[in-house]
């Protein structure tokens, strides 16, 4: 669980790493007025507190050859264990983010695939035949405004950099 102890400087070193995760200690330090051993102590905190999760380069999805983006709801079945829909999903390549949630159904997916062909192979043949789900329903994403993980952790809900 993270703490909510994080003060303006936690934030800004947060929303620099976001920004750019190869950014040196130095750099943060002079963007926001400390020096590079305090940077490097405090990075060293959030990681060891669980606040930073690890470092990513983000990759062109249809560049690398997966230019299909869909969300797919789920329904499960009556005594359908979520645990266990929840790790059989993370453990598919093409599924990006499961989210359980409430309402209609019962898991929201986001999967990236090559085309259409691939996608139906993966609902026929890993998605609706995990145990438990009952049904899907998927929606293609036809473009995409805004695809991104950074928090809004700067002063006024902006990320700072």
């Amino acid at each position: 669980m993270i703490d909510q102890a994080l003060d303006a400087t936690d934030r800004a070193l947060l929303a620099l790493l976001q920004d750019n995760a190869r950014i040196s200690n130095a750099e943060m330090g002079r963007r926001i007025g400390l020096a590079t051993s305090a940077v490097h102590q405090r990075v060293r905190k959030l990681e060891d507190r669980g606040i930073i999760l690890g470092y990513a380069a983000r990759v062109d999805p249809r560049s690398a050859g997966f230019g299909l983006a869909a969300f797919v709801m789920i329904r499960t079945g009556d005594g359908a264990r979520s645990e266990k829909i929840t790790a059989q999903l993370k453990a598919v390549p093409e599924v990006l983010e499961v989210h359980r949630v409430v309402g209609e159904d019962c898991f929201f997916v986001k999967v990236r695939v090559r085309d259409p062909d691939e996608l139906a192979n993966l609902l026929d043949h890993t998605i609706q035949r995990i145990p438990g789900v009952a049904s899907t329903r998927t929606t293609i994403v036809l473009q995409t405004g805004k695809e991104s993980t950074a928090l809004p952790l700067g002063a006024n809900g902006d990320t700072v950099g």
